[in-house]
């Protein structure tokens, strides 16, 4: 048993990070210190100076941990890392950073991609991002893939070369350099990848007098296809890069951070200004509890959204000083290679900067609010998050769900539930009796019924249009704005397999679980999002999976239970095939057989005295088995 005072008094006077647990073992807090003997004595010392937060927070603690670091640096990047992985309940969170997609450079690669990803790895690719605005960043990779033709494509190029296989479309349309046909032109696509990160780390001016070198000397070389082809470029990227603005003319790198805050809805917006102008703008909300300070908030916030950034400017401008400025200054210097300065700009063009950052951190805030208050009844609330979590054009109003069940493949049964606007909605669920699969193939299943489901939709939709139904006739008429599946990344693919055959475009996630069958995350465009128990939209996902597995179990037992007491007409002598169709479609069901009389019996088509009185004398029997079963349990004490 853990003794919380007996461990206090065994507390090193050195720096390092603690970590607060509760009665489940649950990390509920990471927090660092100069000194962990004074730091971690004190929330257990008297709560009359403490916040609620503290004091709450203390309540809940019922053992803690703590790793010794040989400086407050090293604890820094440790409490970093141990917040990202823990997601604790009490410290301030910036919103899930594996949410948010970012762009990727596979350098791991011999030659490389440029990718979407929402997972950033500890490989050797270059990751850019993450990026809240999904549209800037499809944008983003359209212009690079028009720029430069680079391959798209998994496959693996040696194996290619060696197999001497055709290369794909993109490289007979000149979209890709074709790599896979062993041409030799690697150093070649090796510059076209590193003007790609130029470009992503907002170095375009840089690359433009780089192409227009180029431009001059393939002109004087008389090679003017290749002076052609730099001309295009950069045209290209002129025309990009035009739109963005000029905000200060000092050719410098910076970031802005400002933030706005009321009650517990916190926002942070930062503008990343590259070569003096503003490529971009990402806003951010991040959770915190009650009795966070600005300071604290913006300390936490900078050490969550640099800890996975890849590139860090010399310059970043605050709102106000942080008492930990020296270490954080400290900190990112050191993933930069170079000094790095936080500063509070008082006047010119950086106080301009600082304004507008924090006029856009307010009207974020106030959309965001705006946002809340549409959610009617706390419902769409889930709603709004999840679209933005995914990106989605449109708020999924209606989300469609299926799952499988089956006893080792015996009597496999599908299930669809259907939830609008966060609710669901029981007149719209569907049961499916699994007709073309055999054996425990749950993804050959879920391609059956989706495949029926969606084929009736179509079919149904045809007849709405030449008026052979109407809107109420049509029971799958209505298609969902999302589908979700209890699984991974298998049922996912099995899904859109479907879904691709019938050319229809619906966005499709899997609902993950844990090692303990607890809703864990969302898999999606073959990234898994992990979700985040304490929000509204890990409730609404953890409910659909409940259903959906509930409805498709509840219909697979009542199958299973049917199919055994029909198994019993056939132990009765006299009782065949045709008879015991003719007994169930009379009677509906066992119980009433079980309970017929003589008449009862002989007025079902083909049924006879004899096998009638087969069938009574067949119950009474078992009844008075079952009697003198329960007679020998109440002798041995059995209950």
């Amino acid at each position: 048993m853990f003794d919380i005072k007996e461990q206090l008094k065994i507390l090193p006077d050195r720096p390092g990070v603690y970590i607060m647990k509760n009665l489940d073992l649950d990390v509920i807090y990471v927090g660092k210190a100069i000194s962990l003997r004074n730091r971690v004595r004190q929330y257990f010392q008297s709560g009359k100076n403490q916040g609620s937060k503290v004091r709450a927070m203390v309540a809940n603690i019922n053992s803690f941990e703590y790793i010794v670091t040989d400086s407050e640096l090293e604890a820094l990047i440790l409490e970093c890392n141990l917040i990202k992985k823990y997601r604790p309940k009490y410290n301030v969170l910036l919103r899930d950073d594996k949410t948010y997609p970012y762009i990727k450079v596979t350098l791991n690669e011999a030659y490389p991609r440029v990718i979407k990803t929402r997972r950033v790895l500890k490989d050797k690719g270059k990751y850019f991002g993450p990026y809240t605005n999904i549209g800037a960043l499809n944008q983003t990779l359209e212009i690079i893939h028009q720029l430069y033709p680079i391959r798209d494509c998994k496959k693996n190029i040696d194996r290619m070369i060696e197999r001497k296989e055709r290369p794909c479309l993109n490289y007979h349309i000149k979209k890709c350099m074709g790599p896979c046909t062993g041409e030799g032109k690697k150093d070649e696509y090796n510059r076209m990848v590193e003007e790609i990160i130029t470009i992503l780390n907002g170095k375009e001016n840089q690359l433009i007098k780089t192409l227009e070198t180029k431009m001059k000397e393939a002109a004087r070389e008389m090679d003017f296809e290749k002076a052609a082809s730099f001309r295009d470029q950069l045209l290209a990227l002129e025309n990009t890069f035009e739109k963005q603005k000029v905000v200060t003319d000092l050719k410098v790198d910076q970031d802005v951070i400002a933030m706005a805050t009321e009650g517990e809805i916190n926002c942070g917006v930062v503008f990343f200004i590259r070569e003096g102008k503003l490529i971009h703008r990402e806003p951010f909300t991040f959770m915190a509890n009650e009795g966070e300070s600005r300071e604290e908030l913006l300390t936490a916030f900078i050490k969550q959204f640099y800890n996975n950034m890849d590139y860090i400017p010399k310059e970043i401008l605050l709102e106000e000083i942080l008492d930990e400025e020296e270490l954080l200054q400290e900190w990112l210097s050191d993933k930069r290679g170079s000094k790095v300065q936080l500063r509070v700009p008082q006047r010119g063009d950086k106080k301009q900067l600082m304004e507008m950052a924090k006029k856009n951190a307010t009207t974020t805030l106030m959309q965001l609010k705006i946002a809340r208050k549409t959610a009617t009844g706390g419902e769409r609330k889930e709603l709004v998050e999840l679209q933005e979590l995914l990106g989605l054009d449109e708020m999924p109003i209606r989300i469609e769900s299926y799952d499988i069940s089956n006893i080792s493949g015996l009597q496999s049964v599908g299930s669809m539930i259907v939830f609008e606007d966060g609710k669901a909605k029981y007149s719209d669920y569907r049961r499916f009796k699994i007709k073309t699969i055999s054996g425990p193939n749950d993804y050959g299943s879920l391609e059956e019924i989706l495949e029926r489901r969606f084929s009736r939709g179509l079919l149904e939709t045809q007849q709405l249009l030449s008026g052979e139904i109407s809107m109420t006739e049509g029971k799958f008429l209505q298609f969902p704005d999302l589908i979700m599946v209890d699984g991974g990344f298998g049922q996912v693919t099995s899904v859109k397999k479907v879904l691709d055959t019938l050319s229809i475009n619906i966005p499709v996630c899997g609902m993950i679980k844990d090692d303990k069958h607890k809703t864990r995350g969302i898999a999606y465009e073959g990234e898994e999002i992990i979700l985040d128990k304490r929000t509204p939209l890990f409730r609404l996902i953890f409910k659909i999976q409940e259903e959906v597995h509930r409805f498709a179990l509840a219909y697979h037992k009542t199958l299973r239970k049917k199919t055994m007491l029909q198994s019993e007409l056939e132990e009765i002598k006299g009782i065949g095939e045709a008879r015991r169709k003719a007994l169930m479609k009379h009677f509906g069901e066992i119980q009433k057989i079980k309970t017929a009389t003589l008449e009862d019996l002989l007025k079902v088509e083909g049924m006879n005295k004899k096998a009638a009185e087969s069938i009574i004398n067949f119950y009474q029997e078992s009844s008075q088995k079952e009697e003198i079963t329960d007679l020998e349990g109440v002798k041995t004490g059995d209950e």
